[in-house]
């Protein structure tokens, strides 16, 4: 049936299947009881942890609404369980044949922020392009709204929000989830379901049969693995409560929590104890022992600080993993066991596993026979076991359990009163225990003597580097001008926390807290005095990564001043660790300016709440020496900011007379480079980094060159044994039918023998045969690829295309340990080092020329 709706024709459906999708707590269970007009769906702070399908009748259509669970915002897809990715993508099953709409809901009463977008963006990638034209939002919280329109808040919110709206085709819709008796506003989103249809002649979201067949196909072989393992873990159960009664009841237990950053392992301890206590949030800065008791038994539990999610132990800063060390000794004689804690609402790939490994291994030989991995957030499972998210997730969470021995255990964070799974959680503890023989693990005190020693020389290294800070700061203070204007630069690699800081420098959020791409200037007035500050795209920590067009919008950031810079801000943060890697990549950046760049710059460590109760000059001297390196090129010139504490403006006013102070040891002089020379910097860097690559070309391509000569040669050795092992068997049958003599059963095991071998050899030759074929296709693309100057162009005039022509003309031989060398010729005096002289581009030139 056609109508007239809002000057468009339309149609009206008589049944109406939609899907609502969304963050968390977005309100989409509300809205779904709004629409269906009763209370369908259990809503309040009652999570969705499953999709759910209600049906009613509505305005005289058939409705199909599918609630779906929401998603994490602060989540990238590679952070999303695979397991609920799949059931995102099987949400269009529940209301066959398919959905008319999705409704994406978005409360009003918080920000939409370039972090949901992505988020959005990464959920909707997984129905596929053809979704966003199904695709609506819907507005919730309208009362927030107050006196304004839903198109103002729209354009009030940012980039974000319009962008999404834009994708949308314009199509939106608000809510008011409390005035569910204004039947409405559900008749009017009814009509603009309508509307898109029409638009999209009247089809709707097609699913995938052949992609909902694969994902099908996976959860069955996830569910027939999840139910062996589930096997496993009842057995294992078994054995521990036949050890349990066999043995004498422990009288005391001490375990250690582990894990990354936000799992609960807090929230763990809490369970543990009985403790009914809201996470505060805060983070664990020191190991802490707690002790309790549940029934005969006393426990120790000891919590521990947690590394950054994805992170191997080399990037974690020195002070957290002496925490963790520490540990161990909190609970003498030693722990039992040790508790690795993990969300069971996050993804767990190779990373993970890395980081876990490393952390755990820290803590000495003979951790892993003790060590349970526990699965919070427990709640987020829904209907599904434990056992389908380890299967579901892939290996690295497999290893984790299988390096556990299967020893696991899942905790529903929303029902600390469930006794039963803290008791299950104990015996499974203790008979951990007992498979040890109830012995607990004895650490190696050498590891505590030698972070007491550590310890010692930090602090007094950090006392010296504050008297020589506070020395030099007494002799600028009288020659310290105040400043009326203040120009400055931030420098650092990506993620490092510039853009936060400059909107703390300033006072207000005038810099987007994303990945910057380009160089953004912004001022305020500040304690008094115009500050200027300029925020610059971030730089990768692989140099390998960094391109030209980076690396020009980075320098880029000094020419927004054309005066000059009062200071050049190098921001590091403080709860990530700063080795050789990441010095290599400073270097690689701060090298295009010229030395004078350093008495113009501070260290600004952003994080300062990763610090805890310990001092800026104790995390330098703790960490690796790249960290005092860089400090010390800076003259003792640092500052910490925790952008935590936005209100605190004594950090800002106390930063702004340490850069007055470097002005004034500098004479009042500005940092002001000439570009020019930078931007030759520039070219020169990239010229290198080309040369790099082609001598790194020529020596693979004789690498494997090598490689196949040898294969060859191999593979001409074996048939040479074959046949040798033939004539050898023809030789054997003749000798005997001479005889006529026969050898039985040891004639018959000969056989056999030799067939093996022949049979052995075949195979080996096979793979040499594939292996040839493919290490021939790996010589002929490396040849492919070489760069054009060294094959074509010989008109070159450049010094640079000379030097390549050059390079190509090379011969790679071996020397006498047989490693792969250059092969310059005895009478042009080249070495493996480029000598930078006239003679050297003469005769490469006439290399070129011949």
């Amino acid at each position: 049936m056609e109508n007239n709706l809002g000057g468009k024709e339309s149609i009206t459906l008589s049944e109406v299947r939609l899907i609502l999708i969304g963050g968390r707590w977005a309100g989409k269970s509300s809205s779904g009881n709004t629409i269906l007009r009763k209370g369908s769906f259990e809503c309040g702070r009652t999570r969705t942890a499953q999709s759910e399908v209600r049906h009613e009748v509505v305005d005289g259509r058939k409705l199909t609404v599918v609630d779906a669970p929401g998603w994490s915002n602060s989540r990238s897809l590679t952070e999303i369980p695979e397991g609920n990715k799949q059931r995102f993508k099987l949400n269009v099953c529940k209301c066959p044949p398919g959905p008319h709409v999705f409704l994406l809901v978005i409360p009003i009463d918080s920000a939409f922020s370039v972090e949901q977008r992505s988020t959005v963006e990464a959920h909707m990638k997984l129905l596929g392009k053809q979704a966003w034209r199904f695709t609506m939002v819907l507005f919730t919280c309208e009362d927030f709204l107050g006196e304004g329109t839903i198109e103002e808040h729209i354009e009030s919110e940012g980039d974000a929000l319009k962008w999404l709206i834009e994708r949308c085709s314009n199509r939106y819709h608000v809510f008011n989830n409390q005035e569910k008796s204004d039947l409405s506003q559900v008749t009017t989103l009814l009509e603009k379901i309508d509307e898109m249809v029409w638009s999209n002649s009247g089809r709707y979201y097609k699913v995938d049969e052949q992609m909902l067949y694969i994902i099908k196909e996976k959860q069955q072989e996830v569910a027939v693995r999840a139910e062996k393992r589930r096997r496993r873990a009842e057995e294992y159960r078994r054995q521990i409560e036949s050890l349990i009664s066999e043995m004498k009841p422990i009288q005391k237990l001490c375990m250690i929590l582990l894990g990354s950053r936000s799992v609960g392992k807090t929230s763990v301890a809490n369970a543990i104890f009985g403790i009914k206590a809201q996470e505060s949030g805060k983070r664990t800065a020191h190991s802490v022992a707690q002790q309790g008791a549940r029934g005969k038994t006393e426990i120790t539990v000891v919590d521990t600080p947690g590394w950054w999610k994805g992170f191997a132990a080399s990037d974690t800063p020195e002070a957290i993993k002496d925490e963790l060390r520490l540990s161990v000794f909190l609970c003498p004689p030693g722990p039992h066991v040790f508790l690795v804690v993990v969300d069971a609402d996050a993804s767990f790939n190779a990373n993970h596993l890395e980081a876990v490994t490393t952390h755990v291994e820290l803590l000495g030989k003979g951790v892993w026979r003790r060590t349970m991995v526990i699965f919070t957030r427990g709640d987020w499972l829904g209907t599904h076991t434990i056992e389908e998210y380890i299967e579901g997730e892939g290996e690295a969470l497999q290893s984790l359990i299988e390096l556990c021995e299967n020893r696991y255990h899942v905790i529903d964070n929303k029902n600390p009163d469930d006794g039963t799974q803290i008791t299950e959680l104990l015996e499974k503890i203790t008979g951990t225990a007992a498979g040890n023989g109830s012995y607990c693990f004895i650490p190696d005190k050498q590891i505590f003597l030698d972070i007491e020693e550590r310890r010692r020389r930090v602090e007094e290294g950090a006392g010296r580097r504050k008297i020589g800070v506070k020395t030099k700061r007494k002799g600028l203070a009288d020659s310290r001008n105040r400043l009326q204007e203040l120009r400055i630069v931030m420098l650092g690699q990506k993620t490092n926390g510039k853009s936060t800081t400059g909107n703390n420098l300033l006072r207000k959020e005038v810099f987007t807290t994303c990945e910057n791409k380009l160089c953004q200037v912004q001022e305020a007035e500040v304690a008094g005095r115009l500050i200027k500050v300029i925020d610059t795209p971030g730089w990768w920590e692989d140099c390998s990564r960094c391109t030209k067009d980076l690396d020009k919008e980075i320098v880029r950031g000094l020419s927004l001043s054309p005066l000059g810079v009062h200071a050049v801000l190098l921001v590091i943060p403080l709860d990530m660790t700063f080795r050789d890697v990441q010095q290599m990549a400073l270097e690689n950046h701060m090298s295009l300016y010229d030395d004078s760049v350093w008495k113009h710059t501070m260290v600004l460590f952003t994080y300062g709440d990763k610090l805890a109760d310990r001092s800026a000059e104790e995390h330098i001297e703790r960490e690796h020496s790249a960290l005092r390196w860089l400090v010390d090129k800076c003259k003792n010139n640092y500052h910490v900011m925790n952008n935590m504490k936005k209100n605190d403006t004594s950090q800002v006013t106390e930063l702004l007379e340490k850069i007055e102070e470097m002005v004034a040891g500098n004479n009042g002089q500005l940092f002001c480079p000439d570009m020019y020379d930078i931007h030759l910097g520039i070219e020169e860097k990239f010229k290198r980094r080309q040369l790099k690559n082609v001598l790194k070309q020529r020596l693979i391509e004789e690498y494997r060159r090598r490689e196949l000569e040898l294969l060859i040669g191999f593979k001409e050795k074996l048939l040479e044994l074959q046949a040798e092992i033939r004539e050898t068997k023809s030789k054997s049958l003749i000798a005997d039918k001479i005889r006529n003599r026969s050898f039985g059963q040891r004639m018959k095991d000969q056989k056999e023998k030799e067939s093996n071998i022949g049979a052995k050899i075949s195979q080996e030759i096979e793979k040499l045969d594939k292996n040839i074929m493919k290490s021939t296709e790996l010589l002929r693309s490396s040849i492919d690829i070489l760069l054009p100057e060294m094959k074509e162009d010989r008109n070159s005039t450049s010094d640079f295309e000379k030097v390549l022509c050059w390079l190509s003309t090379l011969q790679i031989d071996t020397n006498v340990e047989n490693q792969l060398t250059l092969n310059f010729s005895q009478t042009s005096g080249y070495k493996s080092v480029l000598p930078q002289n006239e003679d050297f581009y003469r005769e490469a030139d006439n290399q070129c020329d011949a």
